[in-house]
């Protein structure tokens, strides 16, 4: 049953990254669309199609790697030159030549030198809102899940309800009861299961670490506790008992000392957040991965390092798709209720999307990033020209680029790939 669940929960993140990256696409295509661009393709995946259908100029379909997709606009870049052309060739040399097959691929997306339904031609800031689409449709997916994630099922907190009581008062927080332990000072007090914590010491308390807090400050001095019991209040008196226990600093250390005790266990609900809190939480993340896409190069040798050591990889680390497919897994595999299963796969899609969109915003080709820096240098050009009185550049030609593009799909290869071995040899895990 367990690896049937495995097998769903991986599946469900195949579907949701297909969705994902149609999303992607989709914010690239409406604009593209509306600005009077010709696109001939919108595919999901790479590699052979598995289905498509064409309606009006434009393709659709599916390809069997559900990896990336995209969509084929019509004149990326500018037409190559005329000398180039004539010539069939730029030149001798590997990268002359990718750079003149890069201009005929272009070429013929072309018709004609006076086609005006192309990419290219686009005002620079159309070109930009083109580009923007995709990272912004993963951004506000994101937002969409994080919002279903907190404020549809909410966040497990630590209730003010009672679940059960402490059997006895433990020398620390971490050992057993033995027979010669006192009893609670809950169940002395009168505390029962199901009562709900209204206010501590005259001190109105909304959740659970509000109550711990007030205790855990207060030893041997007694304690108003006002209660709900099947609907009335009640105000009983506890007195606190002492242990050891670990004492978190506001900076953040931590030493051992004294610390109240009543002996109540909290019940664990999920408690609905604002409407707020999803796009924070989305925002909150795009800083977090923006910090580990910073690094990439750096994290992904220290993933790589693992892989020849066999040491613990960092669980804050980066992951490729095959690890995001196995967490799934193992979320959906865990042995917890539906709900809780529901939230961790909500949760890890949400973040698979802010990844894609700050990953996407790097500024280099073949990504969203790089075709955005390439038309903001081309306005920047254009109003450096107008200031001084210059006739309007041409277009930027980006073939020209392809070279370094290259080697920035071959290092994207290369982190890719391990990635994916470690998430298959020494995976992350969540259990």
């Amino acid at each position: 049953m367990e690896i049937l669940a495995f097998v769903i929960g991986v599946a469900l993140m195949v579907v949701g990254l297909a969705v994902s990256i149609a999303l992607h696409e989709l914010g690239h295509l409406w604009p593209a669309k509306k600005f009077g661009v010709r696109v001939g393709q919108y595919m999901i995946g790479f590699g052979p199609t598995l289905w498509s259908r064409r309606i009006g100029e434009t393709e659709y379909g599916v390809k069997a790697i559900p990896l990336g997709g995209y969509i084929s606009m019509a004149g990326m870049y500018p037409p190559s030159p005329r000398a180039a052309r004539r010539d069939g060739r730029a030149g001798g040399g590997f990268f002359a030549t990718m750079v003149q097959d890069a201009r005929d691929a272009n070429d013929e997306t072309l018709k004609g030198d006076d086609d005006r339904r192309v990419f290219y031609r686009l005002p620079v800031g159309k070109r930009i809102v083109v580009m923007l689409g995709g990272p912004i449709m993963n951004l506000l997916f994101a937002i969409v899940l994080f919002a279903i994630l907190l404020t549809g099922i909410g966040v497990q907190t630590a209730t003010t309800t009672v679940s059960a009581l402490s059997e006895c008062v433990p020398a620390t927080s971490s050992s057993e009861c033995t027979d010669g332990d006192p009893a609670a000072p809950a169940e002395r007090a009168g505390i029962e299961p199901g009562d709900t914590i209204l206010a501590v010491d005259g001190q109105p308390v909304a959740d659970f670490a509000e109550t711990s807090a007030i205790i855990r400050e207060s030893q041997r001095d007694p304690l108003t506790l006002v209660v709900e019991r099947d609907g009335e209040q009640e105000s009983l008196t506890v007195v606190p008992a002492t242990i050891e226990d670990t004492i978190t600093a506001p900076d953040g250390s931590t030493t051992t000392g004294e610390v109240g005790f009543v002996g109540i266990r909290p019940t664990v609900e999920y408690v609905r957040q604002p409407i707020w809190a999803g796009p924070q939480a989305a925002f909150e993340t795009v800083g977090a991965v923006a910090g580990i896409i910073w690094q990439l190069p750096v994290k992904v040798w220290e993933t790589g390092v693992t892989l020849v050591t066999g040491g613990e990889r960092d669980p804050n680390g980066p992951l490729s798709i095959v690890g995001a497919g196995r967490l799934s897994g193992e979320v959906a595999a865990a042995d917890s209720p539906v709900l809780n299963r529901v939230a961790g796969f909500l949760s890890l899609l949400a973040s698979l999307n802010i990844a894609l969109f700050v990953f996407n915003l790097i500024p280099l080709l073949p990504l969203d990033g790089g075709h955005i820096a390439v038309a903001l240098w081309e306005g920047l050009k254009r109003v450096w020209a107008k200031l001084f009185r210059r006739p309007p550049p041409k277009p930027v030609d980006a073939t020209k680029l392809v070279p370094l593009t290259f080697v920035v799909v071959i290092a994207l290869i290369a982190m890719g790939g391990v990635l994916i071995l470690a998430d298959i040899v020494n995976p992350i895990s969540l259990f």
